[in-house]
């Protein structure tokens, strides 16, 4: 079976924890699955040792973190030469507005294209409302944003959006065209 890396950006956690559960799929199909989280991967992770790579990243203020970016320009050859997929993270991706998810999606466009990377695989998966996490001022903010959309407002506890039958099946997508090439 395929020996696959997945770096990954969060914020919050909800990236890593998206990471976490495509790791999870790819070893129940067999496969070895190193995780990384993108500002610690350490010099010596070297795409080209991997047969896949998924890199995902989470959408802040309309931009994914930088150590996303920095792995995918410095490991562009070696994504381009084997399989690769890339999943975004986004509050925007649970919107019921049809802009917004449109929004969501240039931007991962846009971050492909300047990083100079075009990725077989892509999704765009909801994140979650960390309201306990946030401070005061980004917790109004966002209870805001969330209440404008007809959201969650309960800043006493966190909201999960994310689809994990979603997750699960980017994953398998992923994992299964390894298995077949």
């Amino acid at each position: 079976m395929a020996k696959v890396l997945i770096v990954y950006g969060t914020t919050e956690g909800q990236t890593a924890k998206i990471a976490e559960h495509l790791a999870d799929a790819g070893r129940r199909l067999g496969h070895t699955v190193d995780v990384r989280h993108a500002p610690d991967v350490a010099a010596d992770t070297d795409p080209a040792r991997y047969d896949g790579v998924l890199v995902g990243a989470s959408v802040h203020e309309g931009r994914y973190q930088r150590a996303v970016r920095e792995f995918i320009e410095r490991h562009s050859q070696a994504l381009a030469a084997r399989p690769s997929g890339f999943f975004s993270v986004s509050l925007a991706a649970a919107s019921r507005d049809p802009a917004e998810r449109e929004a969501i999606e240039r931007i991962a466009a846009n971050f492909e294209e300047g990083a100079g990377w075009a990725p077989q695989r892509t999704a765009s998966f909801a994140g979650a409302l960390k309201y306990t996490q946030y401070s005061w001022l980004k917790r109004a903010l966002m209870k805001y944003i969330s209440g404008k959309e007809g959201g969650d407002t309960d800043t006493s506890r966190d909201f999960e959006y994310t689809d994990w039958d979603a997750v699960t099946r980017f994953a398998e997508d992923f994992f299964g065209g390894l298995s077949a090439a």
